[in-house]
């Protein structure tokens, strides 16, 4: 969905002209000045930080009261006010409730951090107390296990209601894209591209005299030559005011250099206003950024993907047990799906296939059969007749004339994909990743496209809670592309909840 809808290339107003209503809280500056209008909290819903509060203070102290009451400790209310104020402090001092956090994570991982520090400081305030007869350690850490869930939960609502308000252009900052035109263009693109950030653009102030191809309207322009400092700065501030918008995206280039950026960053930060700069980084996930300092300037160190915590081997270990625990939970369904495969269509109930995996290594992958027998012969005739209705390398049609009823219900819920399971219990595929693609179509990858196998491909992924099949061969690449770049285990959490919902709904599964 696209949350900016371009124009033709406009002038910038009139500077006579008032700042047109219904913009923003800006007024017409006098020259040369602009009324500091600071907003807090990008416009995000008032409720977000008391319900964070109040679900942590109630989520341990009322639990943890409860225990210590249970296991026959005086005074357990204190415990639980002590254990409860740990717990606020801990998300305080990590910026949990920060207005520029609320609702911006799904904040799983982080809760989990916060609580192992909480359980470990609790533990070693009891052991330097010396109290014999306190309270159980495992009665103790099971009394604080609601107040991770509970936290969990907290961040999940506010981040759905906010990405569903910013999908209605609400919460969202006005913002003016600063820079070269062709990078200016990019970063529009990118930004009209997506909802699920904090930036809607009203209007560009491009470098040089080069139309821009985004179709915003120009608000200002900024001379190729930077050597007028407060022009630059008074053009900004100008293009603020008339288009009402309160932060400013400055991208860096060879003509807008970092000393034109620092007399444009002291003139909107006199004013109030939010500077934002725009590095030439793309799909990198803000975990794995770390701005330092080297000889006065600004370095950004990239970390590589997962590699902290021990997140590889929590991955894995994390994928054996989910996959052995589905396959008892689920034998009862595995038993039912395979009667009623057998008995709707000729033909084995499996269907077993070469994909490949990680590195390209091929292996079996299994699935319940939805198309008949000769499913694979004739995918040979369909291709030539031009049945296909996907621009990439794979096969793909909304009506494939050769899934069996059964197996187009089977297709919609996804229950087909369920004996993978067997596949992620083997290590040959993971719970969370990118789809397994065919060896003929990896014959034809880029050099970009095969980095999609440089982690164990999914049951599900980015792919599947995305749009599935609906994708374009571009769109399901560049999901993919990010996941291998930045996945992590609370991203692998956030997808498997997703997946429900893309299961129940079932768009773009055929």
């Amino acid at each position: 969905m696209h949350r900016t809808t371009p124009a033709p290339e406009a002038t910038a107003p009139d500077a006579s002209r008032p700042a047109r209503p219904g913009f923003g809280r800006l007024a017409r500056p006098a020259p040369g000045r602009l009324r500091p209008q600071v907003r807090t909290g990008d416009g995000k819903a008032r409720w977000y930080r008391p319900l964070a509060v109040l679900a942590d203070t109630c989520g341990i102290g009322v639990p943890l009261t409860a225990a210590l009451a249970a296991d026959g400790q005086d005074v357990p209310a204190l415990g639980g006010l002590i254990g409860a104020g740990a717990w606020t402090a801990i998300r305080a001092t990590r910026r949990r409730y920060a207005a520029q956090r609320l609702g911006e994570s799904w904040g799983v991982l982080a809760a989990v951090r916060d609580w192992v520090l909480l359980a470990g400081l609790l533990a070693l305030a009891l052991t330097l107390a010396g109290l014999d007869d306190g309270p159980r350690p495992t009665l103790a850490l099971a009394a604080l296990t609601p107040g991770l869930a509970l936290a969990a939960a907290v961040a999940l609502t506010t981040k759905l209601h906010l990405n569903r308000q910013r999908r209605q252009a609400r919460a969202v900052r006005r913002a003016l894209v600063v820079g070269e035109p062709a990078a200016v263009d990019r970063v529009v693109s990118r930004l009209a591209s997506r909802t699920d950030h904090a930036y809607v653009v009203v209007g560009v102030v491009p470098v040089g005299s080069r139309a821009v191809q985004c179709g915003m309207p120009v608000a200002q322009r900024l001379p190729d030559t930077g050597t007028d400092r407060a022009g630059d700065a008074d053009a900004v501030l100008r293009a603020v005011a008339d288009h009402g918008a309160d932060a400013a995206l400055v991208v860096p280039g060879l003509r807008m250099t970092g000393e034109r950026l620092r007399h444009v960053a002291w003139a909107l930060h006199g004013a109030g206003l939010q500077l934002a700069v725009v590095p030439g980084l793309a799909e990198v996930a803000e975990a794995r950024v770390r701005p330092t300092t080297a000889a006065g300037l600004t370095v950004l160190q990239v970390a590589p993907p997962a590699q902290q915590f021990g997140q590889p081997l929590l991955k894995s270990l994390l994928d054996r047990l989910g996959a052995a625990l589905g396959l008892v939970v689920l034998a009862p369904l595995f038993a039912a799906l395979a009667v009623a495969v057998r008995c709707t269509s000729p033909g084995p109930v499996f269907h077993r296939q070469i994909r490949c995996g990680l590195d390209g290594r091929p292996f079996t992958m299994w699935k319940f059969r939805t198309m008949v027998v000769d499913a694979e012969a004739r995918r040979a005739e369909l291709t030539r007749s031009g049945a296909n209705q996907h621009d990439g390398h794979m096969f793909k049609m909304r009506r494939d004339p050769r899934v069996t009823p059964l197996g187009a219900v089977l297709r919609r819920l996804s229950l087909d994909e369920l004996p993978q399971l067997l596949n992620v219990l083997r290590g040959d595929m993971s719970l969370i990743g990118p789809r397994p693609p065919l060896p003929d179509e990896v014959a034809r990858y880029t050099r970009t496209e095969l980095r999609r196998l440089a982690v164990k491909p999914g049951m599900t992924g980015l792919w599947q809670v995305s749009g599935r099949s609906d994708l374009s061969w571009d769109e399901t690449v560049s999901l993919d592309l990010w996941y291998v770049d930045n996945w992590s285990v609370a991203t692998d959490v956030e997808i498997m909840t997703r997946t429900l919902r893309a299961v129940v709904d079932g768009r773009g599964a055929y």
